[in-house]
């Protein structure tokens, strides 16, 4: 018998809309994707979104300052058969909030708790060419659906960089409004890679806290409109490099990122810049490959939402939720807010037809 809605993805707006669809009695069905999968790891796809790569999490609502390790060592399961790593509760908790992986884990706790069931696989083929959706997983099962939600994220690009990688969370990040505010970073130094508007928008962001920002640009224009490069070559607390690219990341396991060292790619001059975090604003890429090109997607490769308002793809009974389809907010809570809209959506879509 064909499932009434899956869910592909595990982030903010996947287990949000698994709360909601287990408590509407749909028994929603989530692949979380494969934790196992080195793949995974290095895009950063690994199950529980985003969150799960980050450290403290102080913007997201109901989590104040305040030590919940008590909470948290009676609240998240110590027996989790999956990933036993998600969760640190022994650990001191960080005075701005919970930690991402933590706060994941208890979303998804939630869903589970409500009836949602989980899979531990990803979604490699999907045809949503025929009623029900057929979806693949990479072991090769097969799933039948009447609905889908698809809320499998945006990665942020990075620059590919070994350093880089090593000390991602630990001073290298690609939000700056998620994680400019941290202690880590206030009254520093700081470094914005990027040239377009995205680049501009966060390190006008990070000027609020940082000392200084050096914002690296590679060629000797940026991409940014008019009004946004006027507004950061204004900004007094802003030193624009040009024709500057990044040769490593430097620091050490007790700072983590101290210091950036760059490179002039038209005299190939090098410099050592200090600096206590590193802010990549080079691009998302959507989570989309697997649809291949069944759903429209917008100009920058996001589903595209086809209704104001609403969650609904160019595919009668497909919704999309989250940073796979918002490539302007990218928050946490925005995340789960469209996975709730998703969420209701399916159920709607399915008493319509006699489905639910």
């Amino acid at each position: 018998m064909p499932e009434k809605v899956v869910i592909i993805g595990s982030g903010p707006a996947g287990w949000t809309a698994a709360i909601y669809a287990a408590r509407a009695e749909l028994q929603p069905l989530v692949f979380q994707g494969n934790p196992y999968d080195e793949r995974n790891r290095q895009n950063g796809t690994l199950p529980l979104g985003q969150l799960a790569l980050t450290t403290e999490v102080e913007n997201f609502p109901s989590w104040p300052p305040g030590d919940t390790r008590q909470y948290l060592a009676t609240a998240l399961r110590r027996d989790d058969p999956d990933f036993p790593h998600w969760v640190a509760a022994n650990q001191p908790q960080p005075t701005h909030g919970i930690n991402g992986p933590e706060l994941m884990a208890l979303m998804r706790q939630q869903a589970v708790h409500f009836g949602a069931r989980v899979e531990s696989k990803d979604i490699v083929k999907v045809d949503l060419r025929r009623r029900p959706f057929l979806l693949t997983a990479h072991d090769g099962q097969t799933v039948e659906t009447h609905t889908v939600i698809i809320a499998t994220g945006a990665r942020a690009n990075y620059l590919g960089l070994p350093s880089e990688e090593r000390f991602k969370n630990r001073g290298v990040s690609a939000c700056a409004v998620c994680d400019g505010a941290l202690p880590r970073f206030r009254n520093k130094p700081l470094v914005v890679v990027g040239g377009g508007d995205s680049a501009v928008e966060e390190a006008t962001y990070l000027s609020k806290f940082a000392s200084e920002i050096h914002l690296l640009v590679r060629r000797d224009v940026m991409r940014a409109s008019k009004i946004m490069q006027e507004r950061i070559k204004s900004n007094p607390k802003v030193t624009i490099h040009w024709h500057t690219e990044v040769e490593e990341v430097l620091g050490d396991d007790q700072n983590g990122v101290t210091a950036v060292r760059v490179r002039n790619n038209q005299t190939g001059e090098k410099r050592v810049i200090p600096a206590a975090g590193m802010f990549l604003a080079i691009g998302h890429t959507p989570n989309v490959a697997f649809l291949e090109g069944q759903v429209e997607l917008t100009e920058k490769g996001y589903i595209r939402w086809t209704t104001l308002g609403r969650t609904y793809t160019s595919v009668e009974g497909v919704f999309a939720a989250g940073d796979v389809a918002d490539d302007y907010y990218r928050q946490a809570v925005t995340a789960a807010g469209t996975g709730c809209m998703a969420a209701l959506d399916a159920e709607r879509y399915l008493a319509h037809h006699g489905l639910a």
